[in-house]
């Protein structure tokens, strides 16, 4: 009895799981552990897997479960309110860098149409090694993060038109007189009718069997059946399962088919880059290491000066623009894709293909490295630029300082805007003062902890501070100061948790309020209605709650220090709750009892 069959699966997946968890933890991301994976188990190393074809044949699956997921997230409606963004940043990057390349490959010697294909594929950057870098950073959120967000979603969606036009550039004229384009738009309109009619509630009656295995399995064949309609046709699978992801981006099940199909999407989108690795030709790289060395420097280079170039003309700093092109600099996932097409269609000659795919793998290799580098950068920058000098404030005639924009501090600087009642805000993130200047908010660059700021800001003569800062020692700091140098303001305090409201108490400051426990009441009410509980009495519910969790922040600021006491009034404290609030569901239920009787049934 042979097990052979299994000796592929198991290769695959102990190499992957190896390498992937070494790279991880190196901080070089997971693609690069299956590039890795691949390279070491192909036929020109190690040869435990020979059959290339069949490898990246089955890989195909994970490209088309990826182009499914990212069709759900690209709603219309969501694309449409970020058209200028995209537009901005995505569009001139993506035109900006097809010239620069194709221009590039054309003095290469490659032809029009190679040239045309080549230099698309090159401006496009790895969407999971980009956001997987911005988030492990927790950068994704500032200025250069955002554009780095709307780059890579504008890549996603002009890559998939991409695919179905290359072919057509191609000297196999196979590929082009096979797509059946009256058969394509009677599956499209099909498909798109089906999906705002029946597929609704076909997928309520399958989500109501409440059987995982089945949805999952409908989701399967929603995904597979598609992508076959386009393949039959004669266009790509992938531009299939995208337009079927497009279709069902604003279903009420769009959550529930990621979640599904996110297992597949990842063990098979590693198996696609798995079959990269064993693609990869390392004789090329023994013949002329210098020569691929250079053009893959060359291709960085040039990439990063375009990605720099378009965050200057939509006026980022230079500073967030170098950021910007650092971390959008490599390759990405699709040019596989794209020089695996453009090679079948025999746009592209399968020595560049081999080459560029190198280049590609390369820049992946060399990104991480070129983010510690910036990051390093960065750092020496900033302890050498001369600290920013803080903004002159105005001299007002304003009652409130807000200390903090953010947005906690927003919310009062809205509403006190909208009754044209003056305040000063200040904050100390550059970045967030310079969007909400855009938005005509006039907020200072300042430290509210500081008491020449505070001068500067008029806390003499205002009567109301709000503390709006997210940091709870700044919270705490600022606090401290105003009471001491400036006693007869009011202050109004945000605080994050229980002992940040102590230590606020402990200093006398009387209007407190923690960040999440009104929303969190609100909804808490919410779901008490939807269990059958009425609105009035949940109302009544949710108030008491609040009125008793104040009186035991009274209770355990007294004994805050002794652990031993503390826990004694917290535990008395919860049990007094539940037994209010059992009186007064009984009360409640005699009253609406009592309400009921008729007068005959009184006597």
């Amino acid at each position: 009895m042979t097990h052979t069959p299994l000796l592929p699966v198991i290769v695959f997946l102990g190499s992957s799981v190896l390498l992937v968890s070494l790279f991880q933890r190196m901080g070089l991301g997971s693609i690069l552990g299956y590039l890795a994976a691949g390279i070491l188990i192909g036929p020109q190393m190690s040869g435990l897997i020979t059959d290339v074809k069949y490898t990246q044949s089955l890989s195909e699956f994970g490209v088309v479960f990826l182009l499914f997921l990212i069709g759900l997230e690209l709603q219309p409606k969501k694309l449409w309110s970020l058209r200028k963004t995209l537009l901005g940043f995505g569009g001139l990057q993506i035109l900006f860098g097809s010239i620069v390349f194709a221009f590039v490959a054309y003095l290469f010697g490659l032809s029009g149409a190679a040239s045309a294909v080549v230099g698309f594929a090159l401006s496009l950057s790895s969407t999971a090694f980009s956001l997987q870098s911005l988030s492990e950073k927790k950068v994704l959120n500032t200025e250069f993060g955002r554009a780095s967000f709307a780059i890579l979603l504008m890549q996603d969606v002009v890559a998939i038109p991409a695919l179905a036009i290359i072919p057509s550039l191609g000297l196999n004229s196979a590929s082009t007189a096979s797509v059946q384009w009256g058969a394509f738009l009677f599956a499209f309109i099909g498909f798109a009718i089906f999906s705002r009619t029946l597929l609704g509630p076909f997928l309520r009656q399958v989500a109501s069997l409440r059987s995982r295995e089945l949805f999952t399995g409908v989701t399967l064949l929603i995904v597979m059946g598609v992508s076959y309609l386009m393949a039959h046709v004669g266009l790509s699978m992938a531009l299939g399962a995208f337009l079927a992801g497009v279709f069902l981006s604003e279903s009420e099940y769009r959550h529930e088919l990621e979640a599904d199909l996110e297992p597949f999407k990842g063990l098979l989108m590693g198996l696609f880059f798995v079959s990269v690795g064993m693609a990869v030709n390392l004789s090329l790289i023994l013949e002329r290491p210098l020569t691929i060395l250079a053009l893959a420097v060359l291709y960085m280079g040039l990439k990063g000066l375009v990605i720099f170039g378009v965050g200057r003309i939509m006026q980022l700093p230079r500073e967030a623009s170098r950021r910007l092109s650092s971390y959008l600099v490599q390759g990405g996932e699709f040019a596989f894709v794209i020089f695996g097409v453009g090679q079948s269609a025999k746009v592209i000659s399968l020595e560049w293909t081999q080459t560029l795919t190198l280049i590609i793998t390369l820049s992946m290799i060399l990104s991480p490295f070129i983010i510690l580098m910036d990051e390093k950068i960065q750092s020496i920058w900033m302890k050498k630029r001369p600290p920013q000098k803080y903004d002159h404030i105005e001299d007002s005639d304003n009652k409130i300082i807000i200390a903090g924009f953010g947005r906690f501090g927003q919310i009062f600087g809205r509403m006190l805007r909208s009754q044209g009642i003056g305040f000063t805000a200040i904050d100390h993130d550059t970045e967030q003062i310079e969007l909400l200047r855009r938005f005509n908010f006039k907020v200072y660059y300042g430290d509210a902890s500081r008491k020449e700021i505070l001068e500067a800001a008029g806390a003499k003569k205002a009567q109301y501070f709000v503390i709006a800062v997210d940091d709870m020692m700044t919270a705490t700091q600022i606090a401290e100061m105003v009471r001491q140098e400036y006693p007869h303001l009011k202050i109004y305090a945000r605080a994050r948790n229980r002992q940040h409201v102590f230590e606020l108490m402990a200093l006398d400051v009387e209007h407190i309020r923690r960040e999440t426990l009104d929303s969190s009441l609100i909804l808490t009410g919410d779901l008490l209605v939807d269990l059958g509980i009425p609105a009035e009495r949940a109302r009544q519910m949710v108030e008491r709650f609040r009125r008793h969790d104040e009186l035991m922040l009274q209770e355990q600021f007294k004994v805050r220090n002794d652990a031993n006491l503390y826990l004694d009034v917290s535990r008395l404290g919860m049990d007094q709750l539940a037994q209010v609030l059992k009186e007064d569901a009984q009360k409640s239920y005699v009253d609406s009892g009592s309400e009921r009787k008729t007068p005959e049934s009184e006597h």
